[in-house]
C-alpha cells in the first residue's frame, strides 16, 4: 500500500517537525501562564480602582502580546507541516485529526483574535467591566486553543472513537465525544496547561527579581512576585497531581513508553520506581544480556502503585512487551511483537484482497477479505514494522528526560515555597543571591516543559499513531534534499524570530511599567 521510503527522508521529516514543535513550545506555555497573571492583576484593578494594578497588568500584558504573536506564527507552520511532510498521515486519519484542529481555528483562534484587540486598544474605549472580560476571554481563548490541540495529540497517543473504512482506506470518526473527552486527552490538557502556568509564574517572579537587583520599581516587583509565587506554588502542586494521573494513563495505554522512561527491561510484581540512576551505555537492545543500570536508587513498589494503584501489581518491561506471554488485566495473554507483526501483515494483505475483489465486483471474496481485515485491524500498523527492535523507543533519551522533568517539578515547588516565605517575612528585597536564583530559574522552566514533550513524543516511537501508523508509513514522498533545505530555512527563520522576540521583550522589561504609581 505504501512504498518503501528512504530512512533519511523519515529522519529529516521527523527532525523538521520536532524542531518546529520545540520552537513553538517556547512561546505557548508563557502565553498560557501570563494570561492568568495579567487577568488576576486587572481583576485587582477592577475591584480596587488602584491605578497601580492597571499599570502592573498592562506591563505583563505587553510581554504576553509579544510572546503571543511569535507563537501564532510558529503554530501555523506546524499545522501546515501535517499536509506538506506527513500527507499519508493526513490522508489516513484526516477525518478525525482534522476535526479538533478545525475547531481550534474556528472557535479558539477567532475568540483570541477578537478579544485581544479590545484588551490592548480598548482601555479608554470600553467600560472597565468589558475590558476585564476581554482580558479573561483572551486567556480563555488561548486555553481552549490548547485544549483542541492537545485532544488531537492525545488521540495520536491513544486512538479512540474511529472505524476503519476499507473502501476509502481512511479511519473515520464515529464518536466525536470519545475523541474529545478521552481520559488521556483530559489529563494531558490539565498537565500541559498547568505546566504553562508554572512557567508563567517563574517568568513573573524571575523578571520581578531583576527589578529588585536593579533597585527599581520595587512596589511593582514585590506585588508581582507575591502574585506569581502564590500562582506558581498552586500550579506546581497541581502539576504534580496531574503528573501522577499522566503516569497512570501511560501505564494503561502505552506500556512501552512507561518501560522506556523507567529503563525497565524485565518487569514483574512490586516494581520499584528509579528515583536516580545511571544507565549502562553497553546496553543496546532488550535481549543483549547487559545490566540496564550502572547503579540506581529505587523506591520499592512505587512504579507498581503509580501504574495500577497497587504496590503488588505486575508491570511489564520492554522484554516482556516484545516477547509477550504475560497475563493482561482482562485475563487474556499478551501477544508477542512478532505475532502482532504477523497479524498486521495479514490485515494489510486482506485490505489489498478486499479492494481487488471490489474492483472485480466479487462480493463473496470481498466479504471474506473484510472478515479477515476486521479481525486483524487492531494490529494494522504492525504490518509495516520491519524488526521487532524498532518497537523499542530510545531508552536513554526517555529515561533522562523524564527525570529532568520530575526533578525540576520538585524544585519548582521548593522554589515558590521559599520565595513566598521570604516575601511574607519581608526579607526578599535584600537577598540578592535569591534574585539571581530566580532569574536563572526561568530557563529551567523551559527545559522542564521541553523534557516533558520529549517523553510524550519520543516515548511513542516508532508510532505516528499508536499501533495504527508508524512514522515510516506516515510521511510524504518527497525528495530528501527538499526536506533538508526547508529544515535549515525554518531553523534560520525561527531562530531570527526567537532572537527578535527576546530582544523586544528585553527592551520592554528594561523600560519597565509605564508608571510606578503608588497605591491609593
Amino acid at each position: 500500500m505504501i512504498e518503501s521510503i528512504d530512512t533519511s527522508l523519515i529522519d529529516w521529516s521527523r527532525a523538521q517537525f520536532a524542531m518546529t514543535a520545540m520552537y513553538h513550545w517556547i512561546f505557548v506555555p508563557l502565553t498560557l501562564g501570563l494570561a492568568v497573571v495579567m487577568g488576576v492583576m486587572e481583576t485587582l484593578y477592577y475591584k480596587t480602582g488602584d491605578l497601580f494594578w492597571k499599570q502592573t497588568a498592562k506591563f505583563w500584558m505587553k510581554l504576553f502580546g509579544i510572546n503571543f504573536a511569535i507563537g501564532v506564527a510558529t503554530g501555523l507552520i506546524l499545522e501546515f507541516e501535517f499536509g506538506t511532510n506527513w500527507s499519508n498521515y493526513s490522508w489516513f486519519v484526516g477525518d478525525i485529526f482534522g476535526a479538533p484542529l478545525a475547531i481550534e481555528g474556528i472557535l479558539a483562534f477567532f475568540m483570541e483574535a477578537t478579544f485581544i484587540a479590545v484588551m490592548f486598544f480598548g482601555w479608554d474605549k470600553v467600560s472597565k467591566r468589558f475590558h476585564l472580560a476581554s482580558t479573561w476571554l483572551t486567556g480563555l481563548g488561548a486555553t481552549i486553543s490548547a485544549w483542541w490541540i492537545l485532544v488531537a495529540n492525545a488521540w495520536m497517543q491513544h486512538p479512540v472513537g474511529m472505524e476503519f473504512n476499507p473502501d476509502t482506506v481512511r479511519n473515520e470518526m464515529v464518536d466525536f465525544w470519545a475523541v474529545a473527552l478521552s481520559p488521556v486527552a483530559v489529563n494531558k490538557f490539565f498537565h500541559t496547561v498547568l505546566s504553562g502556568w508554572v512557567l508563567g509564574a517563574i517568568f513573573v517572579v524571575g523578571i520581578s527579581c531583576w527589578y529588585l537587583l536593579k533597585n527599581r520599581n520595587k512596589p511593582f516587583a514585590l506585588a508581582s512576585i507575591k502574585i506569581g509565587a502564590i500562582f506558581g506554588l498552586v500550579s506546581s502542586l497541581l502539576v504534580a497531581w496531574t503528573g501522577d494521573g499522566s503516569a497512570y494513563q501511560v501505564a494503561q495505554t502505552q506500556p512501552m513508553k512507561l518501560a522506556a522512561a523507567e529503563g525497565l527491561y524485565k518487569g514483574g510484581e512490586r516494581v520499584g520506581l528509579v528515583a536516580f540512576g545511571v544507565l549502562n551505555p553497553e546496553k543496546q537492545t532488550y535481549d543483549d544480556g547487559q545490566d540496564p543500570f550502572l547503579f540506581k536508587i529505587e523506591l520499592p513498589g512505587l512504579l507498581s502503585f503509580l501504574s495500577e494503584r497497587d504496590f503488588q501489581a505486575f508491570v511489564p518491561g520492554i522484554t516482556d512487551i516484545i516477547e509477550g506471554g504475560y497475563t493482561l488485566k482482562d485475563g487474556t495473554v499478551a501477544l508477542s511483537a512478532a505475532e502482532k507483526i504477523e497479524r498486521g501483515k495479514k490485515a494489510i494483505t486482506a485490505l489489498g484482497l478486499y479492494r481487488e475483489a471490489k474492483r472485480q465486483k466479487d462480493e463473496v471474496k470481498a466479504q471474506e477479505a473484510y472478515t479477515v481485515l476486521k479481525e486483524h485491524i487492531p494490529y494494522f500498523g504492525y504490518g509495516y514494522i520491519k524488526d521487532v527492535k524498532d518497537l523499542v523507543p530510545h531508552v536513554p533519551l526517555n529515561f533522562y528526560a523524564f527525570r529532568v522533568m520530575v526533578l525540576l517539578g520538585v524544585y519548582f515547588i521548593l522554589f515558590f515555597s521559599v520565595i513566598l516565605f521570604l516575601v511574607y517575612k519581608k526579607e526578599l528585597s535584600r537577598m540578592k543571591w535569591v534574585h539571581w536564583v530566580a532569574l536563572l530559574t526561568i530557563p529551567l522552566g523551559y527545559i522542564a516543559g521541553q523534557a516533558g514533550w520529549v517523553v510524550a513524543e519520543c516515548g511513542r516511537q516508532p508510532w505516528a499513531i499508536r499501533d495504527m501508523l508508524p512514522v515510516g508509513a506516515a510521511i510524504s514522498k518527497l525528495q530528501v534534499g527538499s526536506v533538508q533545505t526547508t529544515f535549515f530555512i525554518f531553523l534560520g527563520l525561527f531562530t531570527v524570530m526567537l532572537i527578535a522576540g527576546v530582544g523586544i521583550m528585553t527592551r520592554a522589561i528594561k523600560h519597565g511599567p509605564e508608571s510606578d504609581t503608588p497605591h491609593v
